[in-house]
This record gives structure tokens, C-alpha cells and sequence, in this order.
């Protein structure tokens, strides 16, 4: 019956770009996993493609806000197309991260697996799992820029599922934390455990090897990465780690710092009840998910939802049990190679106040509200000289305040516990389709914008033009999406993303040093002094931009 539903929702949305594809199937299916029997569909390609494979039990009725619980089945799962996204707001069709319909449900915890034509159950491949990101909001694994097929090409296994998104996956509740036994929260969070748990468990059957798992994240799902680092429950289940957009666990970040405790997310949830005008747990759980929704706050993809904001990850004494930096200071982390990149137009930098200054003077005055005592200092050592200058200067300084800065504290926070840590910064510009419009987008002044380099890491980069021609690749950027991509293969292959054509140093007080994704690709220092005075003197805590409409996936 869920199997029934999943095709009748997918066919409503269905549309004339979209048309379904026919099942082909692959020799020597069934595969028998702990959850039951799988087939999946041969690709042109020659790549097998199980989609939409179910990790946990519908997180509907009674489920809803509850741990994810595994799932088992008698017959043969048909796994041929992907699940549908767990429910969400639905995108415009003319922006730049739309690549056409997904059913949306409460029932979504589904993952996919791509593995290479010539994988066997044992080869013991290196194995590539991606985490979306959507600000915990918006994403999924369905979305075609985070297709697994050219992974596979390239001769690694690869993994994305869904995780639970906005109240749903991260709702906490003083009901909940009396039925779930002192905890509430972070549903999301243990969906993401339970999955990698899946793949531990069954990746080999797919010709993946448990002990070579890699993992990546790119802005919430690089922060999930993080998470993950410090989640007891995912303890052993991956061997390297890649956080796009950034890593902050370490000090002071540009979107890191203190997470809301239980307590303080509790009222969050009171006044989500209140806003629903709902009595109590039951009558939140006897509510249809649209109206939970429309309630929530949100301002990407178009809509402009000025309603209960969900915080997203929470100290609840459970999935997360403390602070990540109290967690990091005793080593209560995942001690595993990390890799910590950001781009050069990230959008830390867009929201910083330093993007938004014109002229010397109000550079000036932006730096004394956020640097204080320490605003003559910081500007002696981050000079603009005349109003011309300003916002390229600005812009650079704010990324080096941001991704930059948390990024090489990563890295160097891992090294003191032992293991390697890298830097890289996307700095690509993507050559964008003459006379194209983007609604999200100015393609003329536009940079390596947040998201830009995960069509390079996963060598998507087609996807771009599946639907309409938006992009004008070239060699060199196919020559430096197979770099990107041989580096996260190697990492999850030997726990270091050097290889033989892009040699890669991990970074060290010696060697401090990031790579530079660009064409071409190429090791270049980091300013190792300003960025330690920028640790050693945080920012205070000032307004953001926000671009309502923006995606942040």
C-alpha cells in the first residue's frame, strides 16, 4: 500500500520533463538486506541504482515526532524510483535549484544507492554518503544535482537519503520529553543515524565496504556532519568526514556557537502548539502536515512565512548530550579525518555586515560595532585604503571572519586530537548559458555562490541543463569536477584526499595551507596570522541580511 500511494503521489506531479522511466532490472537481483529482499533498475550507463529503498517506518500517526524505527518487509521492495521528499514548501520552476516535481509526505525516509556496473557483493568499495542541506527547512535526496550515478562511474558506492525537515524533525515538546524518556528533538538528527546505521549494516551487499564510509554534508547537512561527529549514535559508522559550508565546530563560527538547550526548545514547541491551536500532543499529531507547516517559519524558495521558527539541532541531553565545544575540549568526538571547505562568495559572507558597505567610512563604522575595543586593531590589519576598494576587500575580509576562519580552527582542532584535517575553497565561477535568466540569480555578478561547488564534487554538472540550458560548461570545468570527485573517492578509500593528480597536504601549524578549487585547481597558504587574531577576537553577535526566496541547499 505505501508502495502504491509513493507511485500515485509521484504521478500527480508528473510532468511532461519528467516522464517515468521503465524498470531494468539487474542480474542476480534480489539483494537480501536486513530489511528484506531489493531490486533495483540498471541505468544506460551500466550503473545499478536501487531508489527509494525505506530505512525506518513511516514517520506518520503515533510516529510523528518519534525516533525512527526500523523497517522490515516480506516479498521483493521494488526499488526504482526515488521517495518522496518529506514535506516541505514546493519550489518555484525559475530558480537555480530546480530540477523538476517531487512528491512531498510525512512518509519519506528513503534512501538511494548507486553502485558501480562492475561492483559485487564483497568488493569492498569506497563508499560516498551526501546529507542535503536547506537551512533544516527545505532539501532532498532526490534533487538531481545529488544524483549518485557519476560517482559510481568513477567506481565508488554511493548513498543519499531523506531526513526529516523543519517542525517535523526537530519539534521538542515538554509531552514528548515525558514519553521519550527525558529527550525531545532532533528527530532529524537520529533519522540521519539510523541511516548511516543502514548503510554500515548493509553496504556491503551492494559492494561497499562499512569500514571505508565517507561522509559529506553541504551547508545543513555539513553542520549535520558535524553533528554527527559529536552524536554518540553514530559512533563507528563512518571513517572521514566533509563539511561544505561550512565546519564550526571549534570556537566562535559563522554559524555555529551555542546551541538552544531543551528547556528553551520546549517553549518553541509550546508556542507552536499555541499557534496551531492545539490542546496538547494529541490533538499536534491528529493534525494533517500541511497546516503544521504553514505555521512554520520560512523564507527560502520563494515563500516568505513569517511564523514559529524551528532552531534546527538542540542540546538535548541525548542525541546531542552537550555543547559541542565542551564535547570537543574532553574529546567526545568522531576522531576521523575531516576535510572543512567554503566558498569564495559563500554566504557567510553575504550576510555579514561587511558585505553591505560601500565606502570607507561605513566600513569603518561597521567594524567598530563589530570588533569594539578591538575595531583600530582589526582595521590596521585589514586596511582598505579608498571607497573603490570596499567591496571586493570587504567581501574577502568577512570570508576569512567566517567559512575561512572555522574552517582552518577545524582542521586544526582535529590535528591536536591526532587526526588529518584539509581546507579547501571553491572559487569556480560558473560559466553560465548567454542570456539566461535565473529568478534567485544575477549571473553577472554572481560568484562561486553558496552550493556552487556541489555539482563539481559530485560531477553533476548536466544536471544544470536538464530541464532548460542554464550553464556552458567546459573541459576545464570537467577537468576539475573528476579532481574534486577523485579527492572524496580517495578520502573515503585511504582517510587523505591526495592523489596522484591533485596532491593535497592536510593542513598543520607547518603546512598551513588550503586548496584552491579553480581552473586550475592548486595548494595556496593561508594567512595564518590574520586568521589567528580573527580566532582570538571574535565578532559580536551582529544583524544579518537575509534574502527571503534565497535557497540555501
Amino acid at each position: 500500500m505505501r508502495k502504491v500511494l509513493a507511485c500515485l503521489l509521484a504521478a500527480s506531479v508528473m510532468t511532461a520533463t519528467s516522464a517515468p522511466a521503465a524498470m531494468n532490472p539487474i542480474s542476480g537481483d534480489p539483494v537480501t538486506i536486513d530489511s528484506g529482499r531489493v531490486s533495483g533498475t540498471m541505468l544506460s550507463s551500466g550503473v545499478k541504482a536501487y531508489l527509494g529503498i525505506p530505512f525506518a517506518e513511516p514517520p506518520v500517526g503515533q510516529l510523528r515526532w518519534s525516533a525512527p524505527r526500523p523497517i522490515r518487509w516480506d516479498g521483493i521492495f521494488n526499488a526504482d524510483r526515488k521517495g518522496a521528499e518529506c514535506i516541505q514548501v514546493l519550489r518555484p520552476h525559475n530558480i537555480n535549484h530546480y530540477f523538476g516535481e517531487e512528491p512531498s509526505s510525512e512518509d519519506c525516509l528513503y534512501l538511494n544507492v548507486w553502485t558501480p556496473p562492475q561492483a559485487k557483493p564483497g568488493a569492498k568499495l569506497p563508499v560516498i554518503v551526501f546529507i542535503y542541506g536547506g537551512g533544516f527547512t527545505i532539501g532532498s535526496s532526490g534533487m538531481a544535482n545529488y544524483d549518485g550515478e557519476n560517482v559510481a562511474r568513477a567506481g565508488a558506492v554511493y548513498v543519499n537519503f531523506n531526513y526529516r525537515v523543519g517542525a517535523m524533525g526537530f519539534l521538542a515538546h515538554p509531552e514528548l520529553t515525558a514519553e521519550q524518556g527525558g529527550h525531545s528533538g532532533n528527530y532529524a538528527l537520529m533519522d540521519q543515524a539510523l541511516a548511516l546505521k543502514w548503510i554500515h549494516d548493509n553496504i556491503d551487499k551492494f559492494g561497499g565496504d562499512p569500514s571505508k564510509v565517507l561522509i559529506m554534508g553541504q551547508s545543513a547537512g555539513a553542520r549535520s556532519v558535524s553533528l554527527q561527529l559529536f552524536n554518540p549514535m553514530a559512533k563507528g559508522l563512518f571513517r572521514a568526514a566533509v563539511m561544505s559550508s561550512g565546519c564550526n565546530f571549534v570556537g566562535e563560527g559563522a554559524t555555529g556557537g551555542t546551541m538552544m538547550a531543551l528547556p528553551e526548545a520546549e517553549k518553541v514547541g509550546l508556542a507552536y502548539q499555541e499557534k496551531l491551536g492545539a490542546k496538547n500532543l494529541e490533538d499536534l499529531r491528529a493534525l494533517p502536515a500541511d497546516k503544521i507547516l504553514a505555521v512554520q517559519s520560512e523564507t527560502q524558495v520563494g515563500a516568505n512565512v513569517q511564523g514559529v521558527r524551528i532552531q534546527g539541532a538542540i542540546v538535548d541531553g541525548y542525541v546531542i548530550p552537550r555543547q559541542n565545544g565542551e564535547m570537543l575540549a574532553t574529546g567526545d568526538i568522531a576522531r576521523v579525518p575531516i576535510i572543512a571547505s567554503y566558498n569564495s562568495d559563500d554566504i557567510d559572507a553575504g550576510m555579514s555586515p561587511l558585505s553591505r558597505v560601500r565606502t570607507v567610512a561605513e566600513y569603518k563604522a561597521a567594524v567598530e560595532k563589530l570588533y569594539g575595543e578591538n575595531a583600530a586593531q582589526f582595521l590596521k590589519m585589514f586596511p582598505i585604503a579608498t571607497d573603490a576598494e570596499v567591496p571586493a576587500k570587504a567581501k574577502r575580509y568577512a570570508t576569512m571572519a567566517g567559512f575561512e576562519k572555522s574552517a582552518r580552527q577545524c582542521a586544526l582542532g582535529m590535528q591536536k586530537l591526532g587526526v588529518n584535517g584539509y581546507v579547501d575553497e571553491y572559487s569556480r565561477k560558473h560559466p553560465y548559458a548567454p542570456g539566461v535568466k535565473i529568478a534567485d540569480q544575477n549571473i553577472e555578478t554572481v560568484g562561486a555562490y553558496h552550493t556552487a561547488d556541489m555539482p563539481y564534487w559530485l560531477n553533476t554538472l548536466d544536471k544544470y541543463n536538464m530541464l532548460r540550458t542554464t550553464r556552458a560548461w567546459t573541459e576545464a570545468d570537467r577537468t576539475l569536477s573528476a579532481q574534486m570527485l577523485g579527492a572524496l573517492i580517495a578520502m573515503a578509500e585511504t582517510g587523505s584526499p591526495s592523489t596522484k593528480a591533485l596532491p593535497w597536504p592536510a593542513l598543520t601549524t607547518k603546512t598551513d595551507v588550503k586548496m584552491n578549487f579553480d581552473t586550475p585547481a592548486k595548494v595556496e597558504p593561508l594567512d595564518a596570522k590574520r586568521l589567528d587574531w580573527l580566532a582570538a577576537h571574535p565578532a559580536a553577535v551582529a544583524p544579518r541580511s537575509t534574502t527571503p526566496g534565497r535557497p540555501i541547499d
